[in-house]
């Protein structure tokens, strides 16, 4: 279940989100670390912006675009073989 933007705006630092549909090398969902907290607009309360983090060098945000992406359950594990450079194939 994707992330909603009432649950986007409420992220602690430190906080794990996972993106379906990308696997790391073993099966699990890769797994992005909240690295701040989340920015909120008075003017534009469906808006949030918040950091994360995905590795040493990776930086990005979850924002009211592409929240879609992201939730906050663990997707079930995959098989190794069904994963072609991050992605699953069926």
């Amino acid at each position: 279940m994707p992330i909603t933007l009432a649950q986007a705006k409420k992220l602690k630092n430190g906080q794990i989100v996972y993106t379906p549909g990308f696997y790391n090398a073993d099966g699990t969902a890769q797994r992005w670390r909240v690295n701040g907290m989340p920015k909120t607009w008075v003017k534009s309360p469906n808006k949030v912006k918040v950091p994360i983090k995905h590795g040493m060098y990776e930086n990005w945000y979850i924002d009211e675009t592409n929240l879609h992406g992201f939730t906050l359950k663990e997707p079930k594990r995959e098989n190794p073989k069904n994963i072609v450079k991050n992605r699953l194939v069926k």
